[in-house]
Formats: structure tokens, C-alpha cells, sequence
């Protein structure tokens, strides 16, 4: 008797299929996860060659790659989601800076370069991911080139296929007359002085089909990488500087990266069938870096009886805490009957919220009889903004009585009004004074590739009174290398007024004062600010000037205007100043000029968050008179991550053409700020900055003033005192 029967072969074919299916399904869920890497140019990609993939958001990396013809060092930053940068130095190995030994010895010629990376359109199910990018933007056209390509994922798979232009295209296997020139007729030379923008060559010249696979294996910190090379070097600066052809073997190259961990990762590959070249990446993630603090701890809502008035000990003691707990520093504590008014300067938290809930828990806890607390936050004892908390509501938000209570339904932000009541307890102190680390350095330069300086700088200030303050800045140089500056007078044979390529000069000394003034703070009604300022106002200049400010609380927009009348100081000298315009030159060169007496000023716009679409983003358009005395513009663009960390980017470009601006053609620069916060135990509104400036020339150069309205008003919008991940 069968009760039941089926064909054996089915049974096994799809028992089969169904193990088959689940170890391809366990193999697939199991697979390490893919990480992209650098190429050796910095940016993600396969080698030499790009690719569409984009880093996280905030993702930053330091590297270095080297082979027997280049050394390259990078920084790799993921700006926005959609947006790449890199800034890169090269060195040549077989070549010089320059052919004149007495300039810059046995420096070998470095190449410095910017690339960027647009995404424009993210994977789908059926189409891939797709960018396009520049190399080598504004710079001498070393590594130039531009490029389109998309990305495709299959697995542990990444495949990549692109079209390059210029030293990406240079293979000329898609278009292009090799005939014609080994670049296929583009035009290799550069505008001005280096430095600028070329874009009538963008897209031109050779082009060649690129493109490779990345493949993670089932070793997680290993990958593999093979490419297809647009480029056949025949074009490039080592051959046509020397004559001498570049060994290429193969279009194909062959390449591992070793992940370190999340901080770093190894390369290594063999390129051109012909050169071994190797590679280090150091990562971080700006948007992730997180703070470890070892603080006080936050006050417990726990008020005392209820008394209409304190000791005077108990008035100084809320004081103290105010200081130490809440952060507010140089405070004073009012009041009225009715209301207990604190001003002071916030120095402790970036976050508002932390700050002002210390602080009303600190009032709170006395036992006060008030209706309110009033918070002034100031800057230099000028009153910025004010914070108004209702006692009973802030009672029932700190007891948690309701459903969803915050503390935005206790406080009222406002204007800043006068204080009312007695002054009760103050922590002022007229005099502050302290030392700083000072660390400056400078990367390819003629006379040596790093140069560096170490000192320590003394600050003293004193308030007198309430809008008159007294500075100064001495510097105690400890250890550099600026010694190695070879030249007075630019080799370039510009002639504009030595107002910054003389600073070799000023870092002789061992001290140096740096900074004299008298500083006047003010604001008008509820929106202006002022500053007038007198002395020796920076390193290299001295003079009076001004500034106004006009800045509504809570707008993304600012205005302001400053105007100074400065003359040159003379090195060697603590108080000198230069009297002749005409100084002559050490070893025999040709004079130079100095700025005995100019005017300098410019109209700033501040805009944050500009087109309400670069989220974390302040931007800085200037215009005015420089102090080389030229006039123009400079942009000014900042992104903010969500630790707090900046990083920004500014260009000057004046009425100088690139003929008397000198090499680079016009001023450019970056910079980045840091939150001393992350960097330290203790929370802490002050900042440290590190700026980076390719060349340094006297064009679009403007005064360093010891303070900015922008700054110093920041609460109407916080910008630098913004809270992590508040973006």
C-alpha cells in the first residue's frame, strides 16, 4: 500500500538548492563590510585612480604615500555627505625646488595641490553610484586632471569604471591625438603665478576609460585592489623636467590595504608593472569625537526653606558656585526683592541648557523668596543676551510634575535689560593673567619642507572699569627652525610693501612683545557694539582703530565695519617703529619697501547657515583695503561638525594682478578649530586654532586684532559656542 510517493531527484535537487541557498545567505549576512580607502593621492579610490565612493560625513585623514618617484602627503576631509576635499603637498625626488642653491638648497621640488570630489547620485538597486571630480585644482598642473565615474557594488565586490581627462586621461585610449603632443594638445601651462583657477583647460586634452575593483576579503582588516591606469605618464612633470621616461610596464595596477583598526590602515601595491609604492592613513571622524570631562557634579534640585533674603556669606558662597558649578566667571549677583539677576561670562559650557539649569539650581537651592531668575550672559562685561526663568514653572520642570518638561517652558530669551537691586555678592577680578603654549609650523616652504617654532606667550589684562581694558602679549621663543629663511627680498621681484613675507625678521628674537593696547567696549541700544582700540596691536604693526557691529539676537546675519590706521613695527626692536619706506637689504640685494602709515578697514557680512542648505556653516564676505594697500574681497567659508571642531577655507583676491601679487597669484588659506574641550578633562569654552597658509605674500593681507566683535557677541547666535551635535 503507497500512502504517499515523489520523485527522489527533486527531493535531493532541492534539498540541494536549499542549503546552497542558506550558505550563500549566511556567507552574505556573515561578509566583512567593505571600508574604502585612499588612493595614493589622497581621497577615496582605487590607486592612482578615483573612484565614486565618498568617505562618512566628517570623516578626516592624514596620509602619506611614497614610491621611487613621489612622496605624497595629505589630508582627506568628507565636508558633506556629497562633498570630498584634499589638500595635498608633493615632493619630486629627482629634481630641486629650484636651480638656485643659495634660495633653497637641497629642498626638493614640492608641488602643492587641491582636489575635490561632487557625488552625484547614490547607489540604487540598478544604478550606480556616480561623482565628479578635479585634481590638482589651482595649482602649478603637476597632477591636473578631471574625471566621471560610477561605482557598483556586488557582494564583497566594488566595481568602478570611469573617464578621465588630464593626468587621469593621459592614456588617451578613448579620445585624443597622441600625435598632436604626449598630452594630447592641452594646455599645460598656468595663469599668473600658479595658483589659480584654469578653467578654459578643465575637460580638455586626452581622455581614457579607468576603472578597477576592490574586493573585501573574508579577512576583515584586508582588502585587494586591481585598476586599470588611464594615465601613461608620458606626460608627466618628471619626464618632461628631465627627459627622462618613467618606467611603465602595464597599465594595470595591483594593490592591499591592511586596516589597522578605525584609526588607520597600510598600503601597499605594485603600480606601472614597475615601482613599489607604500602607504599610511591615519583616521578620525569629526562629527564622532567625543568629549571626556571630569566635572563637578550637577547641583539636585533641593531648595532650602524659603527666606525673603540671605547672609551675606550666603550671597558670596551662591556666587562662588555660580563661578565654579554653573561656569559663569567674573559674575556679579542682584537683587531685588523680586528677582535674582546674575551677570557674568560663560567660560564653562558650550551648551546653554547645562549652564543655565546649574545656575537656576544653584539660585533655587538658597531658599530665595523670587519670582524669577534674570541671566545675563556677557562678554567683557558687555551685556550680549538675557535668559529669564520663571521660579514655579522651572519648580515643576526640575521636579518633573508633568509629561515632557523641559526647560524651554520655564526660560524666556531676550534683550538684555539694565539690572535692578542691590549688587549682593560678586566673583570680579580686575587683573587676569596666565601663560599659553604657542606652536606654529609651516609645510612647503623653499629653504626646508617643515619648519616650526615653540614658545610660550605671557597675557595680562586688566579692566578698568567696565568698558576700558589694558593688555599686552609677550612671546618667549623656546625652540625653531625659521632660522632657515634664506631670502629678504621675494625672488619673484615683486615690489609691493613687505607687510608679511618679512616675517623672518620678527621671529629672531627670543622675546618678543606682541601685543600693547588700550581696548574700549561698548553697544547702543540692543543691537550695536563697538570697540576702539589703540597700541601695538599685533607682531608686526601698531596704530589706532575701530569697529561696529551690528547684530540682531537670533538672526543667522551680521554686519560690521572696522577701519585702523596702522604703521609698520621694526624688527629687532620692542617699541620701533619703521620711519623710511625704503629699507635696504641684507647680502647685497635690492632694497624693499615697508608700510610706514596706511589705511586699512573692511565691511564684513556674516551669514550662517547660507540658502538655509550648508547646515553647520558660517560664511565671511569682506571687502576693503588691505595692508599692502590694495583693495578687494575675501570669502570666508567655515563648516561646523557636530563635536564642534572647524574646519574652514578663505581667498583674497585684490586689484593686484598675479604678475605683482607674486607666486600663487592671490591669498588662500586654511584653518581649523578645536574646542579645548575635547582635548581636555575639564568643559571649557575656549578654543585652539591651527592655520595653514601655502605661501606667505603681502597681498590681501589684512591687520590681526587681538579681539572680534563676532566673537565676542556670539551668544545672539552661537556659532562657536554651539553645543555638540546641536547641527
Amino acid at each position: 500500500m503507497r500512502f504517499f510517493s515523489f520523485p527522489s531527484h527533486r527531493f535531493w535537487f532541492s534539498t540541494v538548492a536549499l542549503a546552497v541557498s542558506s550558505a550563500v545567505s549566511a556567507d552574505t549576512f556573515d561578509y566583512p563590510a567593505l571600508v574604502h580607502s585612499q588612493t595614493d593621492f589622497g581621497g577615496v579610490g582605487l590607486m592612482q585612480m578615483p573612484t565614486a565612493r565618498t568617505a562618512p560625513d566628517g570623516k578626516f585623514t592624514l596620509g602619506s604615500t611614497y614610491n621611487e618617484d613621489y612622496v605624497h602627503f595629505n589630508t582627506s576631509l568628507q565636508l558633506f555627505p556629497w562633498l570630498e576635499t584634499t589638500v595635498r603637498y608633493t615632493q619630486v625626488h629627482d629634481l630641486l625646488y629650484s636651480n638656485d642653491p643659495s634660495f633653497s638648497g637641497d629642498t626638493k621640488y614640492t608641488d602643492k595641490s587641491i582636489d575635490a570630489k561632487l557625488r552625484l547620485m547614490q547607489e540604487s538597486f540598478w544604478l550606480p553610484e556616480l561623482a565628479v571630480g578635479v585634481r590638482d585644482i589651482g595649482g602649478t598642473g603637476l597632477f591636473d586632471g578631471e574625471y566621471l565615474v560610477g561605482s557598483k557594488r556586488a557582494g564583497p565586490f566594488d566595481f568602478s569604471l570611469g573617464v578621465g581627462w588630464g593626468y587621469m586621461g593621459n592614456r588617451a585610449n578613448f579620445t585624443g591625438d597622441k600625435n598632436q603632443s604626449v598630452d594630447c594638445g592641452r594646455d599645460t601651462t598656468y595663469s599668473g603665478n600658479g595658483g589659480s583657477v584654469d578653467i578654459n583647460r578643465m575637460f580638455t586634452g586626452c581622455t581614457a576609460l579607468f576603472g578597477g575593483v576592490e574586493y573585501q576579503t573574508p579577512y576583515a582588516p584586508l582588502s585587494i585592489k586591481l585598476e586599470y591606469d588611464g594615465n601613461d605618464y608620458k606626460a608627466d612633470f618628471i619626464s618632461t623636467r628631465t627627459g627622462i621616461p618613467m618606467d611603465v610596464n602595464s597599465p594595470w595596477n595591483v594593490g592591499a590595504v591592511y586596516r589597522l583598526g578605525d584609526w588607520g590602515s597600510a598600503r601597499l601595491a605594485y603600480e606601472r608593472g614597475a615601482v613599489v609604492t607604500a602607504g599610511l592613513s591615519l583616521h578620525t571622524n569629526f562629527n564622532q569625537i567625543d568629549s571626556f570631562w571630569l566635572d563637578d557634579h550637577a547641583p539636585t534640585y533641593q531648595p532650602a526653606p524659603t527666606q525673603t533674603d540671605l547672609s551675606d556669606d550666603q550671597w558670596q558662597a551662591l556666587s562662588t558656585q555660580l563661578a565654579r558649578v554653573a561656569g559663569y566667571q567674573d559674575n556679579q549677583v542682584h537683587f531685588d526683592g523680586t528677582t535674582v539677576t546674575v551677570t557674568g561670562e560663560q567660560r564653562k559650557y558650550r551648551n546653554q541648557d547645562t549652564a543655565q539649569t546649574r545656575a537656576a539650581t544653584l539660585i533655587a537651592n538658597t531658599g530665595i523668596d523670587a519670582k524669577q531668575y534674570r541671566i545675563i550672559d556677557q562678554a567683557k562685561r558687555q551685556p550680549i543676551t538675557e535668559t529669564v526663568i520663571d521660579t514655579n514653572t522651572y519648580a515643576a520642570v526640575a521636579t518633573n510634575s508633568y509629561v515632557g518638561a523641559t526647560l524651554n517652558d520655564a526660560r524666556t530669551r531676550q534683550q538684555p535689560q539694565l539690572t535692578s537691586g542691590t549688587v549682593k555678592a560678586n566673583q570680579r577680578d580686575n587683573l587676569d593673567a596666565g601663560l599659553a603654549p604657542v606652536f606654529v609650523q609651516s609645510f612647503g616652504g623653499s629653504e626646508n619642507f617643515y619648519m616650526y617654532s615653540l614658545g610660550v606667550s605671557g597675557n595680562a589684562t586688566a579692566r578698568l572699569g567696565n568698558h576700558l581694558l589694558a593688555s599686552s602679549s609677550v612671546y618667549v621663543n623656546i625652540a625653531d627652525t625659521y632660522d632657515k629663511f634664506k631670502y629678504t627680498v621675494p625672488p619673484d621681484g615683486t615690489d609691493l610693501k613687505r607687510v608679511r613675507t618679512l616675517n623672518r625678521q620678527y621671529l629672531e628674537d627670543t622675546v618678543r612683545i606682541t601685543n600693547v593696547q588700550l581696548t574700549y567696549l561698548d553697544h547702543w541700544g540692543n543691537n550695536w557694539y563697538t570697540q576702539t582700540y589703540g597700541g601695538y596691536l599685533e607682531t608686526m604693526f601698531a596704530g589706532v582703530g575701530g569697529e561696529v557691529l551690528y547684530r540682531p539676537m537670533n538672526s543667522q546675519f551680521a554686519i560690521g565695519l572696522d577701519a585702523n590706521y596702522v604703521k609698520q613695527r621694526e624688527p629687532g626692536s620692542a617699541f620701533g617703529l619703521f620711519k623710511n619706506e625704503y629699507q635696504p637689504a641684507e647680502n647685497g640685494n635690492r632694497e624693499f619697501r615697508v608700510q610706514t602709515g596706511t589705511t586699512t578697514g573692511h565691511a564684513t557680512l556674516y551669514w550662517q547657515n547660507p540658502l538655509g542648505v550648508f547646515d553647520g556653516t558660517l560664511a565671511k564676505i569682506s571687502a576693503g583695503r588691505y595692508l599692502t594697500e590694495d583693495v578687494g574681497m575675501t570669502v570666508d567659508i567655515a563648516k561646523q561638525f557636530n563635536s564642534g571642531i572647524t574646519v574652514g577655507a578663505y581667498a583674497s583676491k585684490t586689484d593686484l594682478s598675479a604678475e605683482e601679487f607674486g607666486e600663487g597669484s592671490f591669498t588662500k588659506g586654511f584653518y581649523v578649530s578645536i574646542p579645548f574641550d575635547l582635548l581636555t578633562i575639564k568643559p571649557t569654552t575656549a578654543r585652539g586654532g591651527v592655520s595653514w597658509q601655502p605661501l606667505q605674500r603681502d597681498g590681501g593681507q589684512k591687520l590681526n586684532t587681538k579681539y572680534s566683535l563676532y566673537e565676542l557677541t556670539d551668544d545672539r547666535a552661537p556659532w562657536f559656542t554651539r553645543p555638540a551635535d546641536s547641527h
